[in-house]
């Protein structure tokens, strides 16, 4: 029996609806979360174990927590989810464009990573970790074909995503053109690249820097790639092994410290 329309309009929008909220879960980010002025946070539930951890983050944000057992955690998480009875159900954040955040003051010249297709949320919440580590002024992903903001992205980045900017763009070439045009110098991370970053940056230091990252095989595409300044690579002690995309941003981002 087919569904009356006004049924099918009423799914339709509860799903539109749950598509504009994720739920982060575990301690660090969900204590993180309630801290961030910039969140617009909706539900909170935990366990009583987690509340009593969580009392400081809970008191300053306002919020009034639904207490759950930890049994039967009524939050529409992964079976895998690691939640530490902490959950909550949030909107996307939302850092504005690139060019705003690109430039302007700071310790040290601006340095940006952009992924080229890098979809695993953990390896871009690890990213992101690095990223703040780092004194970076945002990651940039591609709208549809990155990692989208999630709760696994979330905890794996341990409080990060609230105060590392994630910028997703509609095409990565056209917003490296964009940040060569503000100054930039955009070097491309490639295993077979004749040079390495520190080589590609002598006397360019003082400049501000995009580093490129591809995903893990594929690596960058051929626009990507032909986009950037320079291809540039991490020395190896040896003549074999690679790292994974995130430990690669780590290095690559310490060796193109100001």
């Amino acid at each position: 029996m087919q569904k009356p329309k006004w049924v099918i309009e009423k799914e339709q929008a509860r799903r539109a609806a749950a598509a504009e909220t994720l739920w982060l879960f575990g301690l660090h980010a969900v204590r993180d979360a309630l801290m961030n002025p910039r969140r617009t946070r909706l539900r909170l539930v935990l366990t009583q174990n987690a509340a009593d951890k969580l009392a400081d983050a809970v008191a300053a944000s306002g919020m009034t927590p639904e207490i759950a057992d930890a049994r039967k955690f009524p939050v529409p998480l992964d079976p895998g989810s690691v939640h530490q009875g902490a959950a909550l159900e949030v909107k996307p954040l939302d850092w504005g464009k690139i060019e705003d955040i690109a430039l302007g003051p700071g310790p040290m010249p601006p340095r940006i990573v952009l992924l080229d297709r890098v979809t695993d949320p953990h390896n871009v919440g690890a990213i992101l970790r690095s990223a703040e580590v780092f004194g970076a002024r945002a990651v940039v992903g591609v709208q549809r074909h990155s990692a989208p903001e999630t709760g696994a992205l979330a905890k794996t980045a341990s409080g990060a995503l609230e105060r590392q900017p994630y910028v997703r763009v509609r095409n990565l070439a056209d917003t490296m053109e964009e940040l060569k045009a503000m100054g930039f110098v955009v070097l491309g991370l490639d295993g077979e690249a004749e040079q390495t970053i520190e080589q590609a940056l002598e006397g360019r230091r003082n400049r501000p820097v995009a580093l490129v990252m591809g995903a893990e095989g594929p690596g960058l595409r051929e626009r990507s790639r032909d986009t950037c300044d320079a291809l540039v690579r991490i020395p190896a002690a040896g003549g074999f092994g690679s790292l994974n995309v995130s430990n690669a941003a780590a290095v690559a981002l310490y060796a193109a410290r100001g």
